[in-house]
C-alpha cells in the first residue's frame, strides 16, 4: 500500500543525513573523526545541579507525572532570572511555560497559533525547526536572508506590502545559530516598533543568551517597551549548563502566546521529569560560577580554531557569541558547495561540519564548526585541515576524476 502523507512530503530530505552516514562509516573503520558537526555540549551540567537530580531522585513520590507547564519553584525561578539578567518583570503564573527543551516548545507554539496557509516570517539561513516546526503546522514560510549587509525591516515591509493574508509572526534568533550574529536592543526596538504598528507576533529564540565571549552582552527582546505586547521569547538550559541531554526549556512574554502553548502542551504531555525540573531550579537559583567557566571554555577554543584555521588558510570570521564559527568556504573548494566539501572534509582530514545548505538555501557556501572538541583535539583538527589545504590540487583532481 502506498501513503502520501501531506506534512511529511513538506519536509526535505535531511541534508546533515549523508554526513552523518559518512561518520558512522568512517568511525566504523576505526578512523579518529573530530566532530564539530552538531552543537552537543561534551561537559557535564555543574556538580551542584547533578546533585540534586540524584537528591530527589531518591524520593519515591517524584515519580509520577509533572505538569506541563512546569513545576512553580521552576516558573518563579525563570522569573527571578529575567529580573537579575534583563531587568525585566515576568509573572511566573502567566507569563511563562516550561518546554521540554526549546525545540519542542517552538514545535507547540507553532500548533498552537498557526493555521493552514498561515504566512510565518523566518530566518535563512537558521536552525531547522524555525522554519520546519510551521511547516510542519501548515504554515507557508517567507524566507528572510539573514547576513550583516541585509535589514530585516526592509524584508519586514515587503512582506506586509506583498503577503496575502499579512504576515502572522516573525521569527528572530540572536544571537544566531547558525551564524553566530548579534544584534543590539535598539535593533529590538525597531523591530517591536513595525510589529506592534501592523499586528505580527514575534517569536524570539535566545537560546545562546549566556554564551558570549566579548564586550557585546546579548540583551532580551523582552527589555523593549511594549514587548509583551506582541511577544514571546525561547530560553534553554541546554547550552549556559550544558544541560543539552535534560531538554528542559522555557517560553515567556505575551500572555495569549503562553496560554496557547499551555493548551496544546496540556494535551501532548505532562511535562519534564520533576527531578529535571528542581535541578533546573538548582541552577538558575544556585552559583554561577558554571557561567563564567563555560564562557572560558569555549572562547578557548574558539580562539584556537579561528587562529588555527587562518594559519592553515582558511580565514573564518571569529564568532561574538554561541557556540559556532559560520565559515565561508575555502576558495579553491567554494564551487563545490558546502555539502561536497564537508563529505571532502571528512575523508581528508577527519574532521567533520555541518554543510551550510542544511540550515537553509541561503546557508550555502558556508559550514558550520561547533566549539565542542577540546583544545588539543581543536589544535589536531587544525593540523589535519593544513594538510588538505596544502594537498587541494591533488584532492580535487582526484574528486574530478570520481565524478
Amino acid at each position: 500500500m502506498v501513503q502520501e502523507f501531506h506534512r511529511i512530503k513538506r519536509l526535505p530530505p535531511y541534508v546533515f543525513a549523508e554526513v552523518n552516514a559518512l561518520k558512522a562509516a568512517a568511525r566504523a573503520a576505526k578512523r579518529d573523526i573530530i566532530d564539530f558537526g552538531m552543537g552537543n555540549p561534551d561537559q557535564p551540567p555543574p556538580r551542584h545541579v547533578i546533585d540534586k537530580l540524584t537528591e530527589v531522585a531518591q524520593n519515591p513520590r517524584v515519580h509520577g507525572y509533572s505538569t506541563s507547564r512546569g513545576i512553580p519553584g521552576l516558573r518563579k525561578a525563570v522569573s527571578a532570572y529575567y529580573q537579575r539578567r534583563f531587568g525585566v518583570e515576568i509573572d511566573p503564573n502567566n507569563e511563562t511555560i516550561v518546554t521540554i527543551g526549546s525545540k519542542e516548545g517552538l514545535a507547540n507554539l507553532a500548533q498552537a497559533i498557526t493555521s493552514p496557509g498561515d504566512i510565518i516570517l523566518a530566518p535563512n539561513p537558521s536552525y531547522p525547526i524555525h522554519a520546519f516546526g510551521f511547516i510542519i503546522a501548515g504554515a507557508a514560510i517567507r524566507s528572510m536572508p539573514m547576513g550583516p549587509d541585509t535589514s530585516i525591516i526592509d524584508q519586514l515591509e515587503k512582506a506586509v506590502r506583498h503577503s496575502v493574508p499579512k504576515p502572522l509572526a516573525v521569527i528572530l534568533n540572536y544571537p544566531s545559530n547558525p551564524t553566530a550574529e548579534v544584534k543590539d536592543l535598539d535593533f529590538y526596538a525597531e523591530i517591536v516598533d513595525f510589529c506592534r504598528k501592523h499586528e505580527i507576533y514575534i517569536i524570539s529564540d535566545l537560546a545562546y543568551a549566556e554564551v558570549y565571549f566579548d564586550d557585546f552582552v546579548p540583551p532580551s527582546i523582552l527589555q523593549v517597551p511594549g514587548a509583551k505586547d506582541i511577544a514571546v521569547e525561547f530560553l534553554s538550559m541546554s547550552k549556559t549548563y550544558s544541560m543539552a541531554g535534560w531538554r528542559v526549556g522555557f517560553c515567556s512574554g505575551n500572555q495569549k502566546l503562553v496560554a496557547a502553548l499551555g493548551r496544546v502542551k496540556s494535551y501532548v504531555d505532562y511535562g519534564a521529569f520533576t527531578p529535571m525540573q528542581v535541578a533546573a531550579v538548582a541552577a538558575l537559583n544556585g552559583p554561577q560560577d558554571c557561567i563564567d567557566e563555560m564562557r572560558d571554555r569555549y572562547r578557548g577554543r574558539r580562539d584556537v580554531l579561528i587562529k588555527g584555521l587562518a594559519a592553515a588558510g582558511w580565514n573564518v570570521p571569529s564568532p561574538p557569541a554561541t557556540m559556532f564559527a559560520w565559515a565561508p568556504l575555502p576558495e579553491k573548494f567554494a564551487h563545490l558547495g558546502s555539502l561536497e566539501f564537508s563529505k571532502l572534509l571528512l575523508e581528508h582530514a577527519n574532521v567533520a561540519v555541518a554543510p551550510g545548505v542544511g540550515f537553509g538555501e541561503y546557508g550555502e557556501g558556508f559550514v558550520r564548526l561547533g566549539l565542542v572538541e577540546n583544545e588539543q583535539r581543536t589544535r589536531q583538527a587544525v593540523k589535519n585541515v593544513k594538510t588538505m589545504m596544502q594537498n587541494a590540487d591533488a584532492i580535487l583532481e582526484q574528486y574530478n576524476k570520481r565524478k
